[in-house]
């Protein structure tokens, strides 16, 4: 027995809330929530990484040593707990007595973690069989749990696994590979023995992908017509798509239409003749700037600003370009805004772009840019000397070896403005024109750690423009063969959700399908999410080696090899 404020107690008692903390903010007195909010006060006072929601709970016999930890409201940190390396949890979340998280750890929220559990977010390498093991570096891949996951008592879980949103992982299971959203596994090593969400079964084995793949080609054919008929409106213009029925007319919806319809019917859309389409596109472009101004709510077209880029009609250097691409036709007119650019001007407008905290911008910036170059070229038109080799060199100096990507993470979305970035910036230059990029390998790194974040990647939050930035940094590194097993994991399940997301006679929405919000908002399907989705099942399907089994290429925006006239012409950029 002991005395605690002048009252004898046990010492179990004494330590009951380092036990079971989840009764402290309802149970302590004054004085034990005054010592609590002191120890958290002291820790974000020792390190700056630190951040603690409302309610939450650490023991102090727990021993804290992160280099960040962050904890959403309600979560705690038991007795005995051992923490190391980079924590960040969501709200709810329990860490329970004598539990190890080590290493890079995210957990989603209301995740629960038994008491023993060992979460082991770093590895020691091995490579070098004459260095003793504990002389050899460490290696981190991180461990991501996504929500609602509930992990049981005596559980280790190995660097680099990924366990699905409302998961369960039974007592005393070793988990050497990732848990599917809404499963319960067991055993050494873990398995599937049953599923706790009935609907988050996958459809078809993981064998039959290809069959799969197959069918979805056959029915997306079969319903092109369909779906192309549903957006054009007859009254307008005589005939123009818009990008979903009701929506007002743009210049993207009649891009993305004619490449829809290039994939799936291997001609152009059948509501107009090509030649028409043709004359059309080629109409919309200002003969003083170069650039296509964006179409107003009836129809009518705005004057593109004299500017390196304007934003509203910046995309359509690319989507116009490669819809008269397709159709066997070009600009009638070069890009004279970026023809007139001299090299100082293109350093300059990178130098300017927000990188930093907003690399997708960038990215986007420089993804016109090299785009531009190339009509120019092909239709003969000289680009300022130098001009082109700056952005290629800019770009190529200045990627980051550590991601070998542009930019940096932010605490709001982690790698997403990085790896998004990287893909509009790679796309309309190093893709584009076949070149090779500085840092291949650690591109690859830094897509699967972004892929393990669930905030982008898990089925229902999927959107068009996350997971084509994904499938396209990694079909553009396979070359390499490195960490392939992953990545080729990695892509079947995202070709597995996103042949999910195809609504019947509509195509795919820009957002994945929601449960209980079908066709709304970014989810109700369009030309814009159709296209890009197209693409995206072929990138991934490519890199399955199911690539024949759909039966179409990509051959406009999301073309994936290079021009095909690059080489052949010899044509100068510069």
């Amino acid at each position: 027995m002991t005395r605690d404020h002048g009252v004898q107690v046990s010492v179990t008692s004494r330590h009951r809330f380092d036990f079971s903390p989840w009764a402290f903010w309802s149970e302590a007195d004054v004085d034990e929530q005054r010592d609590q909010t002191d120890h958290q006060k002291a820790l974000l006072t020792q390190n700056p990484g630190h951040s603690f929601g409302d309610q939450c709970y650490i023991s102090g016999l727990a021993c804290v040593d992160n280099t960040a930890l962050v904890l959403g409201s309600n979560s705690y940190v038991a007795a005995g707990a051992y923490l190391t390396g980079s924590l960040h949890a969501g709200r709810d979340c329990t860490i329970n007595p004598y539990t190890v998280v080590r290493g890079q750890v995210r957990l989603g929220d209301a995740v629960r973690i038994g008491a023993h559990t060992s979460l082991l977010g770093f590895n020691h390498t091995m490579s070098d069989p004459d260095t003793e093991v504990f002389r050899q570096p460490l290696s981190s891949k991180g461990i991501t749990v996504g929500d609602d996951v509930w992990i049981g008592s005596h559980v280790v879980v190995l660097d680099g696994i990924t366990i699905g949103d409302r998961a369960v992982v039974g007592a005393g299971s070793v988990v050497t590979k990732d848990v599917a959203a809404g499963s319960i596994v067991g055993g050494n090593p873990a398995r599937i023995l049953r599923w706790r969400v009935p609907g988050a079964r996958p459809t078809a084995a993981p064998d039959d992908l290809a069959g799969a793949v197959a069918a979805f080609a056959d029915s997306a054919r079969a319903q092109a017509g369909e779906l192309l008929m549903r957006c054009f409106d007859n009254a307008t213009d005589g005939g123009i798509f818009a990008d979903r029925p009701g929506a007002a007319p743009t210049v993207r919806a009649q891009c993305d239409a004619v490449e829809i319809a290039d994939m799936l019917l291997g001609r152009a859309p059948d509501q107009l003749p090509a030649e028409q389409q043709i004359s059309r596109l080629r109409g919309w472009q200002d003969p003083a700037t170069g650039m296509v101004g964006a179409l107003r709510p009836d129809g009518t077209q705005k004057v593109p600003d004299a500017t390196l880029f304007d934003a509203e009609a910046g995309y359509h250097v690319l989507c116009v370009g490669y819809a008269l691409d397709v159709l066997g036709s070009t600009f009638p007119a070069p890009v004279r805004l970026v023809a007139d650019a001299p090299a100082e001007a293109v350093v300059t407008h990178l130098e300017h772009q927000p990188w930093a905290d907003n690399a997708w911008t960038a990215g986007h910036w420089a993804d016109i840019l090299g785009t531009a170059f190339l009509w120019n070229a092909l239709a003969g038109e000289r680009n300022q000397p130098g001009a082109y080799d700056a952005l290629i060199g800019w770009l190529h100096t200045h990627a980051d070896a550590r991601t070998g990507m542009w930019g940096s993470p932010r605490p709001s979305d982690g790698l997403l403005q990085i790896v998004n970035g990287f893909y509009r910036a790679s796309r309309g230059t190093f893709a584009q024109f076949g070149l090779p990029l500085a840092h291949p390998e650690r591109v690859i790194d830094t897509v699967l750690e972004h892929a393990r974040d669930m905030r982008y990647t898990r089925t229902e939050r999927q959107n068009a423009c996350n997971i084509l930035d994904i499938a396209h940094p990694l079909w553009l590194t396979r070359q390499t063969g490195y960490r392939s097993e992953e990545v080729e994991t990695l892509a079947r399940r995202l070709l597995t959700d996103a042949l999910r997301h195809w609504t019947p006679g509509q195509g795919f929405g820009f957002q994945a399908p929601r449960k209980g919000t079908p066709g709304d908002g970014p989810s109700a399907p369009g030309l814009q999410g159709t296209e890009m989705w197209l693409a995206i099942i072929w990138y991934l399907a490519d890199i399955t080696g199911l690539e024949q089994d759909l039966g179409y290429r990509p051959r406009g925006v999301h073309r994936p090899e290079p021009h095909p006239l690059i080489s052949p012409r010899g044509i100068r950029l510069g």
